[in-house]
């Protein structure tokens, strides 16, 4: 049996900066952009792994939630407690700058942490968190 990751889903609560920053801050490809009932979905990844998409979506897209459960999904959104994804890169150095002259959220500086990744962090217009590392040399 093979296994491989397929997608993973980010909330997001506006799609048009959302892909303002993955699309053009990171440069990730559009893959897929649909409306269904008033919700939007879009669908980004990495030209270098076209069998991995991140599907950008609403906050909370269950027809069944209540005012109460969407107002509660906005406000854990916003204060960044949804977790997003961590992105491998070969120049950690170089994708912070990339990222930060594109105007995105610097939470963590280019450092290297004791498990051996040198790595950074950004929030998202959303207010994800989103890592990129890069293995240390040994």
């Amino acid at each position: 049996m093979d296994i491989k990751l397929s997608q993973c889903f980010i909330a997001v609560d506006d799609h048009d900066k959302a892909l303002a920053f993955y699309r053009d801050a990171l440069g990730l490809e559009v893959r897929n952009d649909v409306g269904f009932e008033g919700m939007r979905w879009v669908t980004v990844g990495s030209p270098s792994q076209p069998d991995v998409e991140i599907v950008l979506e609403p906050p909370l897209a269950d027809p069944n939630a209540t005012d109460a459960d969407r107002q509660a999904v906005a406000e854990l959104l916003a204060k960044g407690l949804l977790r997003g994804v961590i992105f491998r890169t070969d120049d950690v150095d170089a994708t912070f700058e990339r990222i930060r002259a594109a105007g995105g959220d610097v939470l963590q500086e280019p450092m290297d942490q004791p498990y051996g990744v040198r790595d950074c962090a950004f929030r998202d217009p959303a207010g994800n968190m989103l890592r990129f590392n890069q293995p240390r040399a040994k």
